[in-house]
């Protein structure tokens, strides 16, 4: 009864670009879940929240990007799991042992103004999705922890423009999945310019940002620097591998016998 309640809530956000980037993104109300209610939680992670705001964000926004994937075609969530980087960027993995490698999306989670946000791309990108309510401000005194030089002097000009700059830069920071790792002041963004790319560490990073339903938006999307590659892909493409250099590979395993 929850989740059918919920997948009511849950609003497809749009923009022109996510057909052609390959992306899919979700948003809805944060609301109050069950453990068992959410298949990718983690019930050590979650015992370590210290209040009950960052139990229901948190277990909303895995709840969200359960029903985000199983959009996306994988209907079986007890085979995954979330995992994190030394960043604590998160990615979904197969449980060990499940022998599965077909490619999973790239993720990312966002919550602010008592709603969650998760973006979907394919294995190939890494994306970034961050959002903050259309009415909230940065206050001036900490427009310099974000920017600098002649981006500093124009967001001083433009202080209105101070979530479309904080919501640009950390959903690179997501897409670059080093979160604040990476120093905003490194990330140039050109205020005002709602699709644009960008150079950041070798990367080139395609952003777009929008407003929709009170929200502004920002979502970044690279191609992945590199391929992770997991011990069961590592022995999957080694047993490949010895059946293509010999075809006697199999004689004598169990399941090939009967047609010796």
């Amino acid at each position: 009864m929850i989740g059918e309640r919920m997948e009511r809530q849950i609003v497809e956000l749009n923009h022109p670009t996510f057909e052609s980037l390959g992306v899919r993104a979700y948003s809805m109300p944060v609301h109050t879940f069950e453990l068992r209610e959410v298949p990718l939680a983690n019930a050590d992670e979650v015992a370590t929240f210290a209040t009950q705001k960052r139990n229901d964000e948190h277990m909303s926004g895995r709840w969200l990007l359960g029903h985000a994937l199983k959009s996306w075609g994988i209907e079986d969530l007890s085979v995954l799991h979330i995992l994190r980087n030394q960043e604590r960027a998160p990615r979904v993995a197969y449980l060990q042992g499940m022998w599965l490698n077909l490619p999973l999306p790239s993720i990312s989670i966002s919550h602010s103004g008592g709603h969650v946000f998760v973006a979907l791309a394919d294995s190939s990108m890494d994306v970034g999705i961050d959002a903050e309510p259309s009415s909230r401000s940065l206050a001036a005194n900490a427009f310099d922890m974000m920017s600098t030089g002649d981006e500093l002097e124009q967001l001083r000009q433009q202080p209105n423009a101070s979530m479309f700059l904080w919501t640009a830069k950390e959903a690179v920071q997501k897409a670059m999945r080093k979160g604040m790792h990476l120093n905003p002041r490194k990330i140039k963004v050109s205020i005002g310019q709602n699709n644009q790319n960008i150079s950041i560490e070798n990367s080139k990073i395609q952003l777009v940002s929008w407003t929709e339903s009170d929200f502004q938006l920002s979502l970044a999307i690279r191609l992945k620097s590199e391929h992770l590659v997991t011990a069961e892909d590592r022995l999957l493409e080694a047993t490949r591998s010895a059946m293509e250099s010999d075809p006697d590979w199999g004689v004598g395993c169990k399941t090939n016998r009967g047609n010796v």
